[in-house]
């Protein structure tokens, strides 16, 4: 019976079709109509197109011009450098150091996996309080080290000079360090099962040869990780570029000096705030090519050589 299953492959188009078919309706029709809207004028949200820009690269036209995108584009781009080195690199670290313990490897998983099942508007006012205020969590850890300037009025009151961690010289630590913080966990569990699934015996195969420990994790962990770790570039860079909701519960539009904008953040701003849908559309295809190119170049860099 079984055998027949796999020699009869009519049956699985009943199977294919209708996935195809919401993928059709859900995902590429939305995709290639987004496409035909950075050509036209459309006035609002829910509001039929008035026709074609002139020229009909005006959107294209206004990206290349537009400063505020060049800074959502300069930061973006910095945050795909920081999530590939820091998220990634984490969470590297962390899936090695508990893949050599035996005992508590199951909490630590547990532990840095968690954030990611708490939603990012939770995680957004839990930063605010930790940040941006200026009694929030670390102004007061800094006042309690002695790191805040503070002046003692003759009433004897004590004014502290509070660190604005939402000023020019720390926002992009400020809006940054959740969003790494938060996915640590989900590239710790795809490299740990990656770990998982590496045999035994060749660990044992390099220890007879004389391989410490760090010789192990060099010529045997890593090569054997990279397909896995090419995953993670890929969903790292892919997730970088679209990050938006994180950012947007700490900072929503009022960006410090239109500084702090990414392009995720910046294209909601004009879609559903300045009500420039179809630069919003420009920006959005602007966003998935990116993915595409910067994917790919990460795939193609850590390709296994017999591969290339």
């Amino acid at each position: 019976m079984s055998s027949m299953i796999y020699k009869k492959k009519s049956p699985l188009i009943l199977f294919l079709v209708p996935a195809f078919l919401f993928l059709m309706v859900y995902l590429y029709y939305p995709f290639f109509q987004n496409i035909i809207n950075t050509f036209m004028k459309i006035g609002g949200l829910g509001r039929a197109a008035e026709g074609l820009n002139a020229p009909w690269y005006e959107n294209y036209q206004r990206m290349l011009a537009d400063p505020y995108m060049r800074t959502a584009l300069k930061n973006t781009l910095l945050l795909t450098f920081c999530t590939i080195v820091f998220q990634v690199g984490i969470a590297l670290i962390l899936a090695l150091l508990v893949d050599t313990i035996r005992v508590g490897a199951q909490f630590f998983r547990t532990v840095y996996f968690f954030p990611i099942v708490i939603s990012a508007t939770a995680l957004g006012l839990m930063f605010n309080l930790i940040f941006l205020y200026k009694g929030g969590m670390v102004n007061q850890v800094l006042l309690s080290l002695g790191k805040l300037p503070t002046e003692v009025k003759p009433s004897g009151k004590v004014l502290v000079e509070w660190l604005d961690w939402k000023d020019q010289a720390h926002f992009l630590f400020t809006m940054f360090m959740p969003v790494m913080w938060q996915y640590v966990g989900f590239y710790f569990v795809i490299l740990i099962t990656g770990l998982n699934n590496i045999s035994q015996d060749l660990y044992e195969a390099a220890a007879l040869d004389g391989a410490d420990g760090w010789k192990r994790t060099r010529y045997v962990t890593l090569p054997m990780l990279r397909n896995v770790l090419c995953t993670c570039l890929v969903l790292a860079i892919t997730g970088a570029l679209k990050v938006f909701d994180l950012p947007w519960v700490m900072f929503g539009a009022g960006m410090p000096e239109n500084q702090g904008w990414l392009t995720g953040t910046y294209m909601y701003d004009q879609t559903f705030n300045k009500m420039n849908v179809d630069y919003g559309s420009t920006i959005a295809v602007l966003i998935v090519v990116l993915g595409v190119v910067l994917s790919n170049v990460a795939n193609r860099v850590f390709r296994p050589s017999e591969d290339i």
